[in-house]
């Protein structure tokens, strides 16, 4: 089609997409390149249409920017990455459509091997080892462009920047999460400023993209939502069709959540795959009072859930409960539970095997505690709130036994300010019927029978209002 010109490497990289992909691609380089596309210009012509720097931030600055510009030009430089074979490398500051397509082959369909190099000059223009710093650099740029695209795209589904904590501080604390499992060859991680200085040869880092799964996903969305190329074309990929889950339940109410959107893609991510379409607020002290029974009545058996709280110090923390709260004096739960941190720092403390007090919530005993807990054991749990609502502790010297966590809250003992109860999935069946239904429900026939006299359904106005299609604007 395309002459002598088309090597073999190439035919390669183009036979990965399937037909429809590929001419989803030709329309964005054809796009980007300035040419209309028309059928004379698809034969031997089309080899020396190029793509510029200038092109590709125009293409941004077309509208409201889809991606930051940092991110334009880190994409250029790894598309410009990629040697032809046969051609003197660096070609100038033109992107050929070989390029492109490789580009978009390694980084959408290749291994952790394909994307390195790119990945390498998307970190830094220069060849060689890349510093700690520079890394970061990168990694933040990354997922900022991320919850950028996203909200750009309107792909947030229901999330949204208002009412969600600012990304900014999210946006640190998930590149710092992220780069805390950056090793060196001799398997030591530097850490704090020594890691900002320490020269990260390109092996290393081929190692952690291999095992940082969002590197690659990250990116993926960032050239699929901010190019919008490939973005809605059904793929392989599954990994980033629940990036971010579906929000339901805190449209309308006014509500900023504890969480941000760097921490709702990080903590969900950590959940079982079955649970992280979507999230449901169950509880807010803001809405709800605060109140130990409003918070019980709102959260039991209402299947797995995230308890989230901030203290008075601003610590951010929380905890997943596999099952349904129970009310009652045993430990419950199984091994999927975690505790997690959002601020300062953003982390999830995974089970030990050291003991199963996963989970607790017992109210009303006299000789038992009572209170919601998660790991540890009475008196010392990895964190715990008190009955005594507005109370709590963080205890884990120097760790939590069941989750290996640290001390979460700023103080030992704290202080709550804010609390949230989301639940993750769909409703456990007993409820989904259970919730909805009154004796009118049950009987049809009555129901009609009020509504041909007049009577409306006087019950209708005490249930909790059922959101389950808010947010999918």
């Amino acid at each position: 089609k395309m002459g002598n010109a088309e090597s073999n490497a190439y035919r390669n990289h183009l036979s990965r997409f399937l037909p429809e992909e590929q001419s989803d691609i030709d329309g964005v380089f054809d796009t980007l390149s300035g040419s209309s596309g028309s059928a004379g210009a698809k034969d031997g012509k089309a080899t020396k249409k190029t793509v510029t720097l200038a092109a590709l931030q125009a293409r941004q600055s077309h509208t409201r920017e889809p991606l930051p510009e940092q991110m334009t030009l880190r994409l250029y430089n790894g598309m410009k990455s990629i040697d032809l074979p046969g051609k003197s490398s660096g070609l100038g500051e033109q992107i050929a459509k070989e390029q492109f397509v490789i580009f978009m082959s390694n980084l959408l369909k290749g291994n952790a091997d394909e994307k390195i190099t790119i990945i390498m000059r998307m970190i830094s223009k220069t060849e060689g080892p890349v510093k700690g710093k520079q890394i970061q650099e990168f990694t933040e740029d990354l997922i900022m462009s991320v919850v950028h695209v996203l909200s750009y795209r309107k792909e947030l589904k229901g999330w949204n920047l208002e009412n969600t904590r600012d990304s900014a501080s999210g946006v640190k604390a998930l590149a710092s999460q992220l780069l805390s499992e950056l090793k060196l060859a001799d398997g030591t991680k530097p850490v704090g400023p020594q890691l900002m200085e320490t020269n990260f040869d390109q092996s290393v880092i081929e190692d952690w993209v291999y095992r940082v799964p969002q590197i690659s996903v990250f990116l993926s969305v960032v050239i699929r939502q901010g190019l919008h190329v490939l973005h809605s074309l059904p793929d392989q990929t599954t990994d980033i069709v629940n990036l971010v889950p579906a929000c339901k339940g805190i449209k309308g109410r006014g509500l900023v959540s504890l969480f941000d959107i760097p921490s709702i893609i990080y903590i969900n991510s950590h959940l079982p795959a079955e649970l992280q379409h979507k999230w449901r607020l169950l509880f807010s002290s803001g809405v709800h009072g605060e109140s130990f029974s409003q918070l019980c009545g709102h959260i039991v058996n209402k299947g797995p859930c995230i308890v989230v709280l901030k203290d008075l110090d601003g610590y951010i923390f929380g905890g997943f409960a596999s099952h349904s709260w129970e009310v009652k004096p045993q430990f419950q739960g199984d091994n999927r539970c975690f505790l997690f941190s959002v601020f300062p720092s953003l982390a999830v403390y995974t089970y030990t095997g050291y003991n199963d007090h996963y989970m607790y919530l017992n109210h009303g005993q006299q000789t038992m505690p009572n209170g919601l807990g998660m790991g540890g054991q009475h008196g010392y749990f990895g964190l715990w709130i008190d009955s005594d609502y507005g109370k709590g502790h963080s205890k884990a010297k120097p760790r939590c036994t069941t989750y290996n966590s640290p001390q979460l809250s700023a103080k030992e003992d704290f202080t709550l300010d804010v609390m949230e109860v989301w639940a993750v999935g769909d409703l456990p069946e007993s409820e989904a019927t259970k919730g909805k239904k009154s004796i009118l429900d049950v009987d049809p026939e009555a129901q009609a029978l009020l509504e041909m006299i007049g009577k409306s359904r006087r019950s209708e106005g005490l249930r909790e209002p059922v959101e389950e299609d808010d947010g999918d604007d």
